[in-house]
């Protein structure tokens, strides 16, 4: 058995047995209040967790330096070789009305 599966067994079940307490702390709390203050932790670890991952989040956003600007003049010099839409059609026409001495072709 490698490491990483005793480490995923370790973790199963210490996660079973968490589960199976905080069953146990609400529903048949050994003490008066205990439930409520389980209830209460988990709140603020719910809490705490999802906003915490909304600032790493954010702070992630904030440090993080903006990318490099393309640098578009080969994507210009790409477009204007061959026009393309409503461009490419006007080339094309005036290519026919000079080919057949200016009449439309229709």
């Amino acid at each position: 058995m490698s490491r990483d599966q005793v480490y995923g067994w370790i973790i199963l079940l210490v996660s079973i047995g968490i589960i199976v307490s905080y069953i146990w702390a609400v529903f048949f709390p050994p003490m008066i209040g205990i439930d409520t203050l389980v209830i209460k932790f988990t709140g603020v670890a719910a809490i705490g967790f999802g906003f915490g991952i909304f600032a790493w989040i954010g702070y992630t956003l904030a440090t993080t330096p903006p990318p490099e600007p393309i640098d578009i003049s080969e994507f210009e010099k790409k477009t204007e070789e061959q026009p393309a839409g409503s461009e490419r059609k006007e080339a094309e026409m005036k290519q026919e009305t000079s080919t057949n001495g200016g009449a439309k072709s229709g």
